[in-house]
């Protein structure tokens, strides 16, 4: 199950646990599921990917190369199907198990720990292993199907990067969402420019970028950044309602999606150059600035503490 918080009950227990009447079963014993599950729902044309993060719900190297494994495995998936003429899935949805978190972003533990040792070098290694994972998403594996990001919590800095890296986006309506960099001295370097500049345009996503503002999903709904406004709890429902009501016309909805990335692309070396762009902002960065950055890590690690205590795991059952 994945859920906004733990008071919720769960519709569709089958989707992280045994197969069950929703016909879903695990993809593979695939090495990528330390940090990942992956499963197909047969009656749907679904595959849904959560996020299960050992720690900190951020995107640390090993979730990012994990996204990589579960993309090859998709395309593998397609291959393995090839000779027959048949698609294995219609759709993607990436969701995360993390009661109230879809993700924090970028690691930024590790950020401050190579700026201060001046290593540039590792700073652009990550954020292009991010990219590459991210412009897989921007066109859907290469595969032909129509891919969601679903939030059910907080998606902050690359966490909203990574959600808008896929062709919708599906909230529910109290996330809390945003890009809070700036409070650091530092911009989102791994694709929210390309990414709203598209959805939005300039002005307005450079007015988001800079604000460090956390939106609700309700208010990024009304300017266009989310595509469909779930009811908290019901995040999961409305995809799966989404996908119901738009499945007889995947032919069209597909061609739609391909006609958008043709004539507003957002290509891999946009999205590397920015990398090296943040990287060289990031060395930039003072003393202050780092202890900044430390002072939201230790927010985060509080958070997680709070997660894993008995009054929260008892709420949870």
């Amino acid at each position: 199950m994945f859920l906004s918080n733990p008071s919720q009950s769960a519709p569709r227990a089958s989707l992280t646990g045994d197969a069950g009447p929703h016909e879903t079963a695990p993809l593979s014993p695939a090495p990528f599921t330390r940090n990942l599950e992956l499963r197909i729902e047969e009656s749907s044309r679904t595959a849904w990917c959560v996020m299960r993060p050992q720690g900190r719900p951020s995107y640390t190297l090993e979730l990012m190369q994990d996204v990589h494994r579960m993309q090859h495995a998709m395309a593998e998936l397609f291959a393995g199907q090839a000779e027959s003429g048949q698609r294995p899935v219609d759709w993607f949805v990436m969701a995360s198990a993390v009661p109230g978190i879809y993700n924090l972003g970028g690691d930024l533990a590790h950020f401050a720990e190579r700026i201060r040792a001046r290593d540039h070098a590792s700073l652009v290694r990550y954020g292009h292993i991010a990219v590459e994972a991210i412009h897989r998403n921007t066109i859907a594996f290469g595969l032909p199907i129509v891919t969601m990001a679903l939030i059910q919590g907080d998606a902050l800095g690359g966490g909203f990067e990574h959600a808008l890296s896929f062709d919708l986006i599906i909230a529910e309506r109290s996330a809390k969402i945003g890009l809070p960099e700036i409070l650091f001295n530092m911009f989102p370097g791994m694709g929210a420019y390309s990414f709203l500049s598209r959805r939005l345009d300039r002005r307005r996503a450079e007015e988001l970028i800079l604000s460090g503002r956390i939106y609700t999903a309700e208010e990024l709904h009304a300017i266009g950044v989310v595509d469909v406004l779930a009811e908290d709890g019901e995040g999961e429902a409305a995809a799966c309602d989404y996908i119901a009501r738009h499945s007889r016309k995947h032919n069209a909805h597909l061609a739609t999606l391909r006609a958008r990335r043709r004539v507003n692309p957002v290509t891999l070396e946009e999205l590397r150059d920015v990398v090296e762009l943040w990287a060289d902002a990031a060395m930039n960065l003072a003393e202050a600035d780092l202890k900044k950055m430390g002072r939201l890590v230790a927010a985060q690690e509080r958070r997680l503490a709070s997660l894993a205590s008995p009054g929260f795991a008892q709420a949870a059952e």
